[in-house]
């Protein structure tokens, strides 16, 4: 049977990317790579062109802000950055003094750059399509406002803001971020988050009230930091001078464990080992012995622990025996203990010498391993185990495997040389209200166990990237015909989830026979389909947009999800279907 869309006839099936960032590109390029593309393709973006997405295009980055990753630790898309600066055009190179022939591809880039870069491999794969003849439709500066599912026609209705409604056989969400706006633009002073960053390029003469100490604070830091003074080397150190203007600028970050990300280190591997992750026919036996769960313990015992006897036996000999909690304790006790910068100073200069020697620091890069290992099973932990990871484990990777490239820490650590860069610990109660003056109000309990109630005229909110609620779903049709679900996990004790309700955690609910906890985001299955009410998973709706996923895939691991979720969507879509 032919399809009618907007005036073309085609008996190939149509599928259509939502969303044209980093997902998108690589969604596209595993089906422009299938052995029998009958298919055609279009592409829906929000932006004005393709490739880049949020944290590579103006929307989440300057000239000052960089990459975590360089081109060796990168997933060939249709060439390596290495190759592709050979035939990158000269005004992009010289923009960001790119020079093609010493080109280091062990080297952190400008975002710009990378995004570039992103933009340029689209249009290559665009080319490799046309050659296959796959069409690709590209709409550009469009916006995807609703999707319908259609059951009965076995179709994807896309409704966007220029008012035209598309049919598909299938459809690919690929949104990528997204960062609500609460009070940003209603009160003054108080921004959402840091993004686009060239709303900070604000000249100050007060304090800045920061949350978070992770990658995006750093961004934000970096951004403010030029709009008030200059970095200058001087004898082999690196100083901040602030300027006359700003004499009142400085800036506090709140954290609740009072930590600065760790600094980016030589891998080992450079695309974390995740050939030696258990396979997904050993969590599937572990499940079906473990009454329908996989423990959390046993991941951390075969995806960490059983990493080291071979490669760090003195490590392995170190915590061979403790349990989940004892490790966590053990790591983050011994950063706790430390003033945050005094320790960053530390971590730097071991990080130094890991790049140099060409020695990793390997049981920070197993952890990475073991966070990119948790997204496969955690739709199948229980609610038990889920905590677990969300209080104990996840506070840890976060801290350590966010890779602070060296000009990040340079700058930070020359701001509090200067005296203007400081860090407060605060509570897990502690909150944040908008000002209706302007600006936020810091309340928290400082280490002292005093309660402290701080002003700030600007605040900026860096938690990064929010977990969306099931609510926060922008395709509100998929919500009211229940082709979609709100993420849920069981307890494996009835008890203990009875327990948790009594004791006012209000993410837990009463099913027929359990109890679930509600954990951000939709459902979905190990092949990214939508699962509904009933737990029937869509063919015609795949989801691999991360801030609807959260709950059954907690780790934000970038370009390194992109390469594993395009794959797995890419292999259900091409697999025949049973009649």
């Amino acid at each position: 049977m032919s399809n009618l869309i907007m005036g073309h006839t085609t008996t190939k099936k149509r599928i259509a990317i939502l969303g044209g960032g980093p997902s998108g590109l690589f969604m596209y390029k595993r089906l422009v790579e299938a052995s029998q593309p009958d298919f055609d393709i279009s592409i829906f973006e929000r932006k004005g062109y393709l490739g880049s997405g949020m944290p590579y295009s103006l929307e989440g980055a300057n000239d000052e802000h960089i990459t975590n990753v360089s081109d060796n630790e990168i997933p060939v898309i249709f060439n390596s950055i290495h190759d592709w600066v050979k035939m990158a055009p000269e005004e992009i190179l010289n923009r960001f003094h790119i020079n093609s022939n010493n080109f280091n591809e062990y080297k952190v880039l400008p975002r710009l750059f990378f995004g570039e870069y992103l933009s340029a491999q689209f249009e290559l794969l665009r080319h490799r399509a046309a050659q296959r003849a796959i069409a690709t439709v590209v709409y550009l500066n469009t916006s995807v406002t609703d999707i319908v599912d259609d059951p009965e026609k076995n179709r994807v209705k896309v409704t966007t803001d220029t008012a035209k409604v598309f049919d598909f056989d299938c459809v690919i969400v690929c949104t990528g971020h997204n960062w609500p706006k609460k009070f940003e633009g209603k009160i003054p002073g108080y921004f959402d988050s840091p993004y686009p960053p060239k709303k900070l390029k604000l000249h100050l003469n007060n304090a800045v009230g920061i949350k978070g100490s992770s990658l995006t604070a750093i961004d934000a830091i970096r951004t403010l930091a030029r709009e008030n003074g200059t970095f200058r080397e001087h004898n082999g150190r690196y100083f901040y001078d602030l300027a006359p203007e700003s004499a009142g600028f400085s800036i506090v970050m709140h954290s609740r464990n009072g930590l600065l990300p760790a600094v980016r280190f030589h891998l080992e591997d450079s695309h974390l080992g995740k050939d030696a992750t258990l396979s997904k026919e050993e969590i599937k036996k572990h499940i079906s012995g473990n009454g329908g769960f996989i423990a959390l313990d046993f991941i951390f015992e075969k995806n960490f622990k059983a990493m080291f006897p071979e490669k760090d036996p003195d490590f392995y000999e170190r915590i061979k025996d403790m349990s989940l909690e004892a490790f966590v304790n053990s790591m983050m006790n011994s950063r706790e203990k430390m003033d945050p910068f005094e320790l960053f100073k530390l971590e730097y200069a071991e990080a130094e010498k890991s790049i140099q020697r060409k020695e990793s620091i390997y049981w920070k890069e197993v952890l990475a391993v073991l966070s990119f290992a948790m997204n496969y099973p955690a739709k199948y932990l229980s609610a038990e185990d889920m905590q677990r990871l969300q209080n104990v484990l996840m506070p840890l990777i976060s801290v350590v495997i966010a890779f602070v490239p060296q000009s990040s820490c340079r700058d930070l650590m020359a701001l509090h040389d200067a005296g203007l860069l400081n860090m407060v610990t605060v509570d897990d109660d502690s909150t944040v209200e908008p000002n209706p003056e302007g600006g936020a109000i810091y309340s928290y309990i400082d280490n002292a166990g005093v309660a402290q109630k701080v002003s700030f005229d600007l605040f900026v909110d860096c938690v990064g990237q929010p977990h969306l609620s099931y609510a926060d779903f922008p395709f509100k049709s998929l919500i009211e015909s229940h082709t979609v679900s709100p993420a849920l996990l069981q307890y494996k004790s009835a008890s203990v989830g009875q327990s948790d309700m009594k004791s006012g955690n209000k993410l837990v609910e009463k099913g027929h026979n359990n109890y679930y906890l509600k954990v951000p985001g939709i459902t979905i299955n190990d092949n990214f389909q939508v699962i509904n009410a009933t737990g029937e998973h869509s063919e015609r709706i795949y989801m691999m947009a991360v801030p609807y996923i959260g709950g059954y895939n907690p780790d934000y691991s970038g370009i390194d999800f992109c390469e594993a979720a395009s794959e797995t969507v890419a292999k259900a879509i091409m697999q025949p279907k049973e009649s």
